[in-house]
């Protein structure tokens, strides 16, 4: 998912206020960086009228794979859709000038934006500012907490066959998984920064059980590919940091992640491990959840959460608080898996 501590050099407050204007006619008084959750950068943005908005910028660098503005857009396009249909608890971003819910940042860089050209690096998208209780991932605050959030993966779940519409389905990528099998390779140079060598050294010392979890994952595709009839509109990652209670009751929010797949994809995040919440599931939806894909989202977000922080180092790093951050989480997450 990768850690967001600090903005991008490339997105300053300059770059901001004007795709804000550009795409929704927003005049820009203030913005604030928020350094909260993972993969998505945000600020808060006050307009010249005192309004407060939510911006959100992805790095479509660290996109797994694939067109990933388009994949972006879809998904979050998904979110409006699933509005539209009464689903209200889906926070959505708006829509810009041109029709799409994500804009391209212009310009080339830090420099300056004076050339005009598309930096394909950037997308922005905006909310309003929307107030409410926040949670951390982790665990849920309270039963009620978790049962509200798999009400809400319900309603994803048996949304109308429109809302799927351009939505990517899941092949089941380990987004990065090329560079970290690169980096697992006993001939791959360590790539330039403070941490570079300490990634190689780690994954060569914990290389085996790696390689076991990725094959062990691989089998459990095979079986996810025999029954591909049993695929709906997912969230990704509905836990508790992904939620809010606001004054007009709970909603999820990040849809960043949207995609079609396995109902276990969102399941195997709420699920306490008592069977509570695959048994409400089973009930509602009329769908038995199979513990094999449970196992095979489990197993993913392991290897993703390895595999993204190794892409992040293969391409070279300065030592940021943000590469501190997804150091600690690297080496944390591999020598877990070494232990178990």
């Amino acid at each position: 998912m990768g850690c967001v501590l600090s903005p991008p050099a490339a997105v300053t407050p300059e770059a901001l206020a004007s795709v804000l204007d550009r795409g929704w006619g927003l005049k820009v008084a203030s913005v604030a960086y928020r350094p909260v959750g993972f993969g998505s950068h945000h600020w808060e943005t006050v307009d010249a009228d005192g309004g407060r908005w939510w911006v959100t910028v992805d790095d479509l660098a660290m996109k797994a794979s694939g067109p990933a503005f388009d994949r972006l857009h879809a998904s979050l396009a998904a979110a409006q859709a699933l509005r539209e249909h009464g689903r209200g608890f889906a926070v959505a971003p708006l829509t810009a000038s041109d029709g799409r819910c994500v804009v391209r940042i212009k310009g080339g860089g830090p420099e300056g934006l004076g050339g005009g050209e598309i930096n394909d690096r950037y997308a922005v998208a905006l909310y309003p500012y929307l107030e409410g209780q926040h949670f951390s991932w982790g665990e849920f605050s309270t039963p009620e907490h978790r049962r509200a959030t798999l009400d809400m993966v319900l309603g994803v779940h048996t949304a109308p066959e429109a809302v799927r519409d351009g939505v990517a389905r899941d092949d089941f990528t380990v987004g990065h998984r090329a560079e970290l099998e690169f980096t697992l390779d006993s001939e791959a140079a360590p790539a330039a920064g403070p941490y570079g060598r300490a990634v190689v050294d780690l994954l060569r010392t914990h290389a085996d059980p790696i390689r076991h979890l990725l094959a062990h994952y691989d089998g459990l595709v095979a079986l996810a590919r025999e029954r591909s009839d049993r695929a709906v509109l997912t969230h990704g990652e509905p836990h508790p940091g992904n939620t809010m209670l606001t004054a007009d009751g709970w909603v999820l929010i990040d849809w960043d992640t949207a995609m079609v797949a396995p109902p276990e994809r969102d399941l195997w995040l709420i699920e306490p491990g008592d069977g509570s919440v695959l048994a409400a599931y089973a009930e509602a939806a009329g769908v038995a959840p199979r513990a094999s894909m449970l196992e095979l989202y489990r197993i993913r977000w392991e290897l993703a959460d390895i595999a993204v922080e190794v892409g992040r180092f293969r391409r070279g790093h300065d030592g940021s608080a943000d590469d501190d951050a997804a150091w600690r989480i690297l080496s944390s997450t591999v020598e877990s898996l070494a232990q178990t």
